[in-house]
């Protein structure tokens, strides 16, 4: 069997200028890195603005298991499968982060014969956005400490900054860090803390930001600490904007590749759904949907957190309105979720998989909360029977919800087709009815408890002392209005990862919060979630290596 990037390294790619040529982009409307990957002009995007919009597509998943979902390969494939019916289907995607590259989960290419090319480029470097966003984020901490260095006009509070420094590579060592050690010179001593890039608030910024003025303008709203007297000093107190606008000018340009079947997909941003929102870029969503007939995108986990955040917190902000969703599911992933161990997955259990069919039941009923048209595609393994197939098929319709199987690891697009046919008729025959599951008025608590009861299945919610004392401050504030982003495990609908299938009766333990005014939102943390993530025992890393050749092993 061959390996992701065993296909990838094999397949025929058309010059990235054809690709664009098919999206009606000229060689001027494109700014070219290699031979398979560009960005697309600022000039080029503000022409879209007034082009008719196509039907926007969300692809989302039940919990991840050990036993694996693909939803990310199940995008791809659906596109590709859309594009074979004849559609000028186009993906949005977002960029893989180096953390798990080379961590445990992997790269964010899809899998099989349905992938983003060139994976390699994509998996690692791709056209250097993450690097600028670190170096953004960090340039305006090193301009924060130098401020305070240099006579701190501000009177900042030392022990009040919550600017935290970036890098995208799981550190666990770097979570909770004392800088400024040495000579007098060397800066104030203080405890100082690291996020992984893609839970910085500027990859939030960068995928929310309509335009260059809209990414200035909330640059200059990110809290970067408080003074001696609690009042906030921003970005924009520290004179940090022009200097980080500058690092981001192309980075805010999304990027155009292909699929193996010379799919169009724009691939921009990359925020992680259980400690950011999830999604990416709304500049590369709103421009597929001003070059095609349907727009697939997707968001990170399950319906409970990226689902959740683009529904409630990127769509409101972008003014989007969604068509359809489909959530996808294994067989192997249901039973998983009903008690079985992860090696005893390929034996039919119908028992078993009726006890975790519970989870995929509670994504649906979310995603019916907003009002959306939901289809259910299962990710086909050899091992699933046509029992247990037939199962989750009558499962699903008695619930009215589309179904179908997906084959596109497999098969490519042509594995896509009975997906693709599934959503165009649910395009055509049902008509969303898509809002946001909370107004904006709503207190900072009202929402968080709404999102608990209503999306988790929470029976309570348990604030510490310091978030009610948090709630308060920003509310007076005045970010009370803001949405709220929601960082939990992305193993169970609760914030223990333990619970799996649909736990009902718990509490969710909301344990800090913070503001990210640039951005937009309100982060709420619960459980034990980290925003740095750390290394396993046995990383990735240890089989990724480059031949004699310069060609890349080992990933995926």
């Amino acid at each position: 069997m061959k390996t992701d990037i065993e296909i990838a390294s094999e397949a025929k790619l058309e010059p990235i200028e054809e690709v664009a040529r098919s999206l009606g982009l000229s060689p001027d409307d494109i700014e070219l890195y290699g031979k398979y990957k560009c960005k697309i002009t600022e000039e080029y995007l503000r022409s879209l603005s007034n082009k008719p919009k196509g039907k926007l597509v969300l692809v989302t998943a039940i919990n991840p298991t050990p036993a694996g979902e693909g939803k990310t390969t199940t995008s791809i494939g659906l596109a590709m499968g859309l594009n074979r019916l004849g559609k000028k289907a186009i993906l949005a995607l977002r960029e893989p982060s180096l953390g798990p590259c080379f961590g445990l989960k992997g790269g964010a290419a899809g899998g099989g014969y349905s992938q983003v090319v060139p994976m390699d480029e994509l998996n690692l470097h791709f056209t250097g956005d993450f690097h600028a966003i670190t170096s953004a984020n960090n340039l305006c901490a090193a301009l924060l400490d130098n401020h305070i260095q240099q006579g701190n006009e501000l009177n900042i509070d030392t022990r009040n900054i919550v600017l935290k420094r970036c890098e995208d590579i799981n550190d666990r060592a770097l979570r909770n860090t004392v800088i400024g050690l040495g000579s007098k010179a060397d800066g104030f001593v203080r405890e100082d803390h690291f996020v992984i890039t893609v839970a910085s608030e500027i990859m939030a910024i960068l995928c929310l930001a309509n335009d260059l003025e809209d990414l200035r303008a909330r640059l200059s709203r990110m809290v970067v600490a408080y003074d001696v007297s609690g009042k906030i000093v921003t970005a924009g107190d520290i004179k940090a904007v022009g200097a980080m606008m500058a690092l981001l000018k192309d980075a805010i340009k999304p990027n155009l590749i292909q699929t193996l079947e010379h799919t169009p997909a724009l691939v921009h941003g990359g925020p992680f759904a259980n400690i950011a929102h999830g999604c990416n870029s709304v500049r590369a969503t709103r421009a597929a949907l001003a070059m095609g007939d349907i727009t697939i995108t997707e968001a990170g986990f399950g319906a409970d957190l990226g689902a959740e955040k683009f529904l409630d917190i990127k769509c409101p902000s972008a003014g989007l309105a969604p068509d359809a969703c489909v959530i996808v599911a294994t067989v192997r992933a249901l039973k998983y979720n009903g008690g079985v161990p992860k090696e005893d997955l390929s034996k039919e259990n119908l028992e078993a998989l009726s006890r975790g069919i519970v989870n995929l039941e509670k994504h649906i009923e979310n995603i019916k909360e907003y009002g959306l048209p939901v289809i259910v595609t299962l990710n086909r393994f050899d091992s699933d029977t046509d029992k247990e197939l037939e199962t989750v098929r009558s499962f699903c319709e008695e619930r009215d919800c589309n179904f179908a199987l997906s084959e596109v690891w497999a098969k490519g697009g042509k594995g896509g087709e009975e997906l693709a046919r599934a959503v165009l008729d649910t395009l055509e025959n049902k008509k969303s009815d898509y809002r946001p599951l909370y107004d904006k008025d709503l207190g900072i608590r009202e929402k968080i408890e709404k999102i608990a009861h209503r999306i988790y299945g929470a029976a309570n919610v348990s604030f510490a002392d310091p978030v009610k004392k948090k709630m308060e401050e920003l509310t007076a504030q005045g970010f009370a209005d803001l949405p709220v982003c929601m960082a939990k495990t992305q193993y169970s609908l609760s914030d223990d990862p333990a619970l799996l299938g649909r736990p009902e009766g718990f509490t969710l333990n909301v344990r800090d919060m913070y503001v990210s005014a640039g951005a937009g939102f309100i982060v709420a943390l619960t459980g034990n979630i980290m925003t740095m993530p750390g290394l396993p025992k046995k990383p990735a890393a240890f089989d990724i290596d480059v031949d004699e050749n310069g060609k890349i092993t080992g990933l995926f």
